[in-house]
């Protein structure tokens, strides 16, 4: 069964509502044949990387860029998993105070250089997630589990 494997970084309310709202989407009742599996960046190895088929990543900008714990994953994931998932699918969130530009830009250099391939539009929300953001996490969530249908 093919796997999506959710690695996030949730220290607040905001990105709390964010990541809800991804896996509701990624376990909504019409995705069908797909597991999904939840790690904390702190948490998450480069194992559970290689065990999955796609990725979706969340985690607040902090100070400009990517959660120390986000990065972390990124530090020991990177180079056991380097060759052996080229090419896989992936998506992002990112939830920032008021800026989310240095977070962005580190999550696609960062997956451009593990030669991943970004299948869904980037969430990116500054402030209280609205409505429109939770459903755009939703979907980013059904999107990347859709995708891994047979």
């Amino acid at each position: 069964m093919p796997t999506l494997l959710i690695v996030h970084h949730t220290p607040s309310p905001h990105c709390q509502a964010m990541f809800e709202a991804v896996v509701a989407g990624a376990t909504a009742p019409e995705i069908e044949g797909v597991r999904v599996e939840r790690r904390a960046a702190l948490a998450a190895t480069a194992a559970d990387v290689l065990a999955a088929d796609a990725y979706l990543l969340g985690t607040p900008a902090n100070l400009g860029y990517l959660s120390g714990a986000l990065k972390h994953f990124f530090d020991q994931i990177y180079y056991p998993c380097l060759d052996a998932t080229r090419g896989r699918p992936f998506g992002y969130y990112v939830h920032g105070g008021n800026d989310v530009t240095g977070a962005v830009r580190a999550m696609e250099a960062i997956t451009t250089g593990l030669g991943w391939r970004r299948t869904a539009e980037a969430v990116t929300v500054t402030g209280q997630p609205t409505r429109a953001d939770t459903e755009a996490c939703w979907e980013l969530g059904a999107t990347l589990a859709a995708g891994l249908m047979n």
